[in-house]
């Protein structure tokens, strides 16, 4: 009876927690599924038949989840440079909403990390992030993104205090301009 409970606490809330779930299918037995589509009947629609049926939306919501978490195993397995490759690749297709990706992407990554994914980038789709970020993304973010993917930062213990918050106040002052100029 308490597999059945944390089974259907498994489908509900955002997301599916995939280790219970399979926990509980492991030990399922047919008498707890039938017990499990009547304590569910969100999931299950009993038609003129008498017959449970799976709810057509639940399936569809429940195939996207598990894509998710497809996807995000197949990335957690992936070496990191080539998940940072394909990630930007992605960002690409997809447009500016994903820009902040090959944002992220650029800026937690130490300069050998992102030596190294724009290497796998390279190997994987024969052509540099440069060129791709420089064709593929225009106006005002062009320069910028650019600058992110092709940066080979100094991470080293001396830092130069005053030209750290010099380029900060730079860096403020713009964001604040470009608001200005196109406010979202």
């Amino acid at each position: 009876m308490a597999d059945l409970e944390a089974l259907a606490k498994a489908f509900t809330g955002l997301g599916i927690d995939e280790k219970s779930l399979i926990e509980n299918l492991g030990k399922s037995h047919p008498e707890h599924r039938a017990l499990f589509r009547k304590r569910t009947p969100h999931f299950f629609i009993e038609d003129e038949r008498s017959f449970e049926r799976w709810n057509d939306h639940c399936v569809r919501l429940l195939k996207h989840e598990f894509v998710r978490f497809k996807n995000a195993l197949v990335l957690w397995a992936m070496h990191p440079w080539e998940r940072d490759a394909r990630l930007v690749k992605e960002a690409l297709k997809k447009g500016p909403q994903s820009y902040g990706v090959i944002v992220e992407i650029a800026c937690t990554r130490s300069s050998e990390e992102l030596l190294g994914a724009r290497k796998a980038y390279h190997s994987l789709f024969d052509q540099s992030i440069e060129e791709d970020v420089a064709t593929h993304i225009h106006g005002s973010e062009r320069k910028l993104l650019v600058a992110l993917v092709s940066a080979y930062r100094y991470e080293g213990p001396k830092v130069k205090e005053d030209a750290a918050k010099s380029e900060a106040k730079i860096l403020a002052n713009a964001i604040k301009n470009g608001l200005k100029k196109n406010p979202h």
